[in-house]
């Protein structure tokens, strides 16, 4: 699968895994509701949302950036001129 490509833009494939839920029949109706005031399939707007919610909770390394860069020693930083940075 291209990495462009979504889980929703295709249909089932030798890598897919089949599962079962039990949803409640008022939730049911509401998904597909849901659906068609979108304009797809309840599959479509199911696999999308969980796209959605991995990419909330798992983003890219690329995303993520935790402070500090640097861990803290405890010393105090001491000034240095440019002519020490690029000579030590």
């Amino acid at each position: 699968m291209r990495k462009s490509q979504s889980y929703t833009d295709t249909a089932m494939q030798s890598d897919s895994v089949r599962t079962s839920l039990d949803i409640p029949a008022p939730l049911h109706r509401k998904l597909h509701e849901a659906a068609a005031r979108r304009g797809c399939s309840a599959r479509q707007l199911i696999l999308a949302s969980i796209e959605r919610l991995i990419e909330e909770e798992l983003p890219s390394l690329s995303h993520r950036v935790r402070l500090p860069l640097v861990p803290a020693t405890g010393r105090a930083i001491q000034p240095v001129t440019n002519d020490e940075a690029l000579f030590s």
